[in-house]
């Protein structure tokens, strides 16, 4: 017979593989933040290492010979069977996994099937580009959507002006659901065919900036002004933004210091998803405007079955994407020390 526990008895839940592993953590690194940031790093590490075994093992699935495909029809058997040979294609998968991760190791990325370079050579020479556009797409989106959500907001507390809150809330909506591949298309036939003031393609030249910058950067400018919109919202009825404005501050000091930090965790959360999602939409923005990055090389090696060259774009975006969601996991512990400890 089991007795229930005396009154004022503390009862302690059972527990859990992940709650021990947490305790043990922290008595090794002796540091909540620090068990924080491990974890962190953990987590991504064994997320790349998902990402690359998958990746491998389904390029290896796709039909076909890459090096039948670099090579062309006409080719003798004899030189296609060599080049296999050299690019190590006629070992088993397994041994040409251990070799790829053996290679990781060293920095050896393997050799391009059609071009015969290293692999790692032509990433280091398109990630620039694809950095600079996702970068600026971000900044672009970051800096128009807070002035918006905000000015929004505070045009429609109290339930004011509705029908402009419902015309601009419809309007990002919108915005949101256009694919971006579309929208630059639109934008290419609007401004660089109609009004030819825009090039339509290529890239280094800073007026072959706006167009792909702007493709890019609508739908998440839309996404974070919502986010800002509504959570300024939320902010601006809460009894002590009330108490201030009681207080007659001027305009300036109680959005400035009152509101805008209380809206900071949520946005940085949604910045979070739409700075991956700016590393993944590049692969079509650069496939239109014809820019020499990561994006448009992924699609032609994934036509010319190009095993390397697709692993290593694939490394590379999973790289991004796995520091982007780390850099605002470690932002969100910065501005909120006590949830990162709980966590930890």
């Amino acid at each position: 017979m089991t007795l229930p526990p005396a009154a004022g008895a503390v009862v302690h839940a059972p527990s859990t593989p992940s709650s021990e592993a947490t305790d043990r953590l922290r008595l090794l690194v002796g540091s909540p933040r620090l068990a924080f940031v491990l974890r962190r790093l953990l987590r991504a590490l064994i997320s790349l290492v998902i990402v690359l075994v998958a990746s491998f093992f389904l390029v290896h699935l796709v039909p076909g010979d890459p090096v039948r495909a670099a090579l062309g029809p006409t080719v003798s058997p004899d030189t296609v069977e060599a080049l296999r040979g050299q690019l190590g294609l006629d070992l088993p998968v397994a041994q040409q996994f251990g070799n790829y991760l053996g290679g990781l190791l060293t920095g050896d990325l393997g050799v391009s099937v059609t071009s015969q370079r290293p692999v790692a050579a032509t990433l280091a020479e398109r990630l620039p580009t694809t950095l600079v556009l996702s970068v600026l797409s971000f900044l672009v989106a970051a800096l128009g959507a807070f002035p918006i959500g905000v000015a929004t907001a505070v045009s429609a507390r109290g339930g004011r002006r509705r029908g402009l809150d419902l015309g601009v809330s419809g309007l990002l909506g919108l915005l949101v659901a256009v694919p971006n591949f579309l929208l630059a298309v639109l934008l290419v036939y609007v401004f660089s065919v109609a009004l030819q003031a825009f090039p339509p393609a290529g890239w280094g030249q800073p007026a072959q900036l706006v167009l792909p910058v702007v493709a890019l950067a609508v739908g998440p400018l839309a996404y974070l002004a919502r986010i800002v919109h509504v959570e300024m919202l939320r902010v601006l009825d809460a009894p002590y933004l009330t108490t201030a404005r009681s207080k007659r501050l001027p305009a300036r000091l109680l959005y400035l210091r009152h509101a805008l930090p209380n809206i900071v965790a949520a946005t940085l959360t949604a910045g979070g998803v739409v700075l991956v999602g700016l590393v993944a939409g590049t692969v079509l923005i650069e496939t239109v405007f014809v820019i020499p990055g990561i994006g448009s090389t992924i699609v032609s090696s994934i036509t010319a079955k190009d095993y390397p060259l697709i692993q290593g774009v694939v490394l590379v975006y999973a790289l991004l994407v796995l520091a982007a969601n780390l850099l605002i996991d470690l932002a969100l512990a910065a501005l909120d020390p006590r949830s990162a400890i709980a966590e930890a």
